[in-house]
């Protein structure tokens, strides 16, 4: 499924998701909700900052997921595999289903792995 569909189906499915984006690691849009290619990159440039910001905070291995919340809605950043999606939320939302629902969709928006090669199988001739 292409990014565009993985969105579409997403906001479709999680009535609690008002905008996403989907961006690589340089921050490079895949697909986003907004209708606005600036926006859509401002959005993804806070999302990264909060990813950052939030790596500061622990001497570990940069964060996967990142939720803020706010009065007016929450904000949340999932890493997956170079893939990273950014969605803003109405208030108060179910953060489990939310954190699901982003990573369903980043799995969705995964380019497929290449079919692999059937392995071929050695048939005896007649009377060998």
């Amino acid at each position: 499924m292409d990014a565009a569909q993985a969105l579409a189906d997403l906001t479709e499915i999680s009535s609690q998701i008002e905008a996403a984006a989907l961006f690589g690691e340089n921050g490079h849009v895949t697909a986003s909700t907004f209708s606005d290619d600036e926006r859509a990159q401002e959005f993804v440039r806070s999302a990264r900052e909060l990813l950052d910001a939030a790596a500061g905070l622990r001497s570990s291995a940069a964060p996967n997921q990142v939720e803020v919340a706010t009065a007016e809605g929450s904000v949340f950043v999932v890493r997956d595999d170079g893939r990273l999606i950014a969605a803003t939320t109405t208030p108060e939302p179910t953060v489990g289903l939310v954190f699901y629902d982003l990573k369903s969709c980043l799995r969705a928006a995964a380019p497929e792995d290449p079919p692999k090669p059937q392995r071929r199988v050695r048939q005896k001739a007649d009377g060998a």
